[in-house]
């Protein structure tokens, strides 16, 4: 879990004094071990301790706003170089002033190149964590827009597939009342409340939503309620599923295309009545939906096609779920199947 800005930055910061104490300690231990009393060793440790801290500010807070291109590093290392030069004359001009004595001055002079190289070393790792620290945290921001940017054209994709799919089931329903006005128009006004009371649960409903099967399964009744008035006795269904799979969710709006292909199939290209089945069943962590519908083979060529319902149900199952083995299709024996795998997350 991501801990808040303002807490990552009081850790580091708390971190920063610390070790900042342990370098202190530790070159005011080292100045003492030359015979040096306390005082003095703790003031040369204090104040390189303060000018050196000063230095990895400053590199730290550049390299948050500048982060050098790869392979191009000359500039930092100059950066480093030159501050760990001001830190070791910065000691070496204002530690006489607080330590006094011939004895330190003298070592205080012998010990600069010492200085400077620890000085070089100790801003150089800071300018590594510091490089690695801000380029981690701006590969997750990059990760987290580009994320955003494929979220955003993921949902917009899926809107724009379910535009296209209401439009088209829409103006064939208009169509069938028109037709039915003259000679049925009992029929007609009854398909215009189901087509009212189908497309109102529509719009209530989200592409990324998952629903339960049993509520799928109630709006897509609907739909097929309107085709049966569309095509009145030819048009039959077959729907079993069992408890375990009635409880099971899969993304809403997914069946009506699956179903409306296979009317199409079985009605458009067969002559008689024709049997619509939908079947579904839990296997391991899937939801397994198969639909069927038969065809003649003389004037449909289902091998070749997936029309744009099944090209938008597999497309939008490859949206949602990251994967293109969720549908497949066969045909045998005059009869074709669709099968869909949802997987129960």
């Amino acid at each position: 879990m991501a801990l808040p800005s303002n807490l990552t930055s009081s850790r580091l910061y708390a971190g920063f004094i610390v070790c900042g104490l342990v370098w202190t300690g530790l070159q005011s231990y080292v100045v003492h071990s030359f015979g040096f009393i306390w005082y003095i060793a703790f003031t040369d440790g204090l104040i390189c301790s303060i000018l050196l801290a000063s230095a990895c500010w400053l590199i730290n807070n550049n390299l948050r706003y500048y982060q050098p291109e790869k392979g191009n590093y000359l500039n930092i290392l100059i950066w480093i170089g030159a501050l760990a030069a001001i830190c070791t004359f910065g000691s070496r001009w204002i530690l006489p002033f607080l330590a006094t004595g011939p004895a330190y001055t003298k070592f205080l002079v012998n010990s600069l190149t010492i200085r400077f190289f620890t000085n070089f070393l100790a801003i150089g790792w800071m300018a590594m964590i510091s490089m690695i620290y801000y380029s981690q945290l701006d590969q997750k921001d990059n990760e987290k827009r580009k994320a955003e940017a494929e979220q955003l054209a993921r949902d917009a994709e899926l809107y724009n597939l379910r535009q296209q799919l209401q439009p088209h089931f829409l103006f064939n329903s208009l169509n069938s009342i028109n037709a039915l006005i003259g000679f049925k128009p009992d029929e007609a006004r009854r398909m215009i409340h189901q087509l009212s009371d189908f497309l109102r649960g529509t719009l209530k409903k989200d592409d990324q939503q998952q629903v339960p099967l049993t509520e799928e399964l109630t709006h897509l009744n609907l739909y097929l309620d309107i085709e049966k008035v569309r095509f009145g006795h030819r048009l039959q269904t077959e729907i079993s599923c069992d408890e375990k799979s009635g409880q099971a969710v899969l993304p809403s709006m997914l069946l009506q295309p699956l179903v409306e292909n296979a009317i199409k199939f079985g009605l458009y290209d067969t002559i008689g009545d024709v049997v619509v089945s939908i079947r579904a069943e839990m296997e391991g962590n899937y939801l397994i939906m198969m639909v069927q519908n038969p065809y003649d083979p003389q004037t449909s060529r289902p091998k070749k096609g997936t029309g744009f319902g099944l090209r938008g149900v597999q497309r939008r199952l490859y949206l949602l779920f990251a994967r293109n083995d969720l549908m497949e299709t066969h045909a045998n024996d005059n009869i074709f199947t669709t099968i869909i795998k949802v997987p129960q997350l």
